[in-house]
């Protein structure tokens, strides 16, 4: 092997070895908010978990989303919840999509805003989260943000469903007594088609 060759491995092991000891004491820091979650010591989870957040690290982002929604070491604050929850969805966090879809969902943090709770659901849903397929089931049950279409609420509650949600099962069930035989044929070929879709 040439000795550029050589320097190229040499240069290649160092950048790797870099990055892992830059991100090694990142994730125990991540790991120390974790276990005082657990010990609902908020204040050194906050702590550990903000300065990771501001670096970008999703998990963080999303963790802090969770004490701000909760009120968990700080004060309750749903508009903080929302902005935390929205950079780590951003880097496709499903649990913060989820959360973030709720809080659109539901009003808090901001104004109620349906076709985002969809839009953050169904990033959520296309990453196999069981509550954010059944809340799409409810949406287009209702016709909350979308057009009511109760093949696609089939859909996402059968979908729910299969992925171990509780509710799925039941409200599929309880919508399909209401359809009619061709509602019924469409929302099953579209169950038996569906492909998640890209983050």
């Amino acid at each position: 092997m040439s000795a550029t060759g050589l320097l190229s491995i040499r240069l290649s092991v160092v950048l790797t070895l870099s990055i892992v000891s830059i991100s090694a004491p990142a994730w125990a820091d991540f790991k120390a908010g974790e276990k005082a979650y657990q010990r609902h010591d908020y204040a050194t989870a906050l702590r550990e978990w903000q300065p990771l957040a501001k670096q970008g690290q999703a998990a963080a982002q999303y963790h802090l989303g969770l004490l701000y929604a909760n009120g968990q070491g700080v004060q309750k604050d749903d508009a903080l919840a929302r902005q935390w929850y929205e950079k780590a969805a951003n880097q496709g966090h499903t649990l913060a999509q989820l959360n973030l879809g709720s809080l659109h969902d539901y009003g808090r943090g901001g104004l109620q805003d349906f076709r985002t709770a969809v839009r953050w659901y169904l990033k959520a849903a296309n990453q196999g989260n069981n509550l954010a397929q059944q809340k799409l089931g409810l949406l287009y049950e209702h016709g909350d943000g979308v057009q009511k279409d109760f093949a696609q609420a089939y859909m996402w509650y059968t979908l729910g469903a299969a992925n171990g949600g509780t509710i799925g099962a039941m409200k599929r069930d309880d919508l399909a007594a209401r359809m009619t035989s061709d509602q019924l044929a469409q929302a099953k070929k579209l169950t038996r088609e569906w492909k998640p879709k890209p983050k």
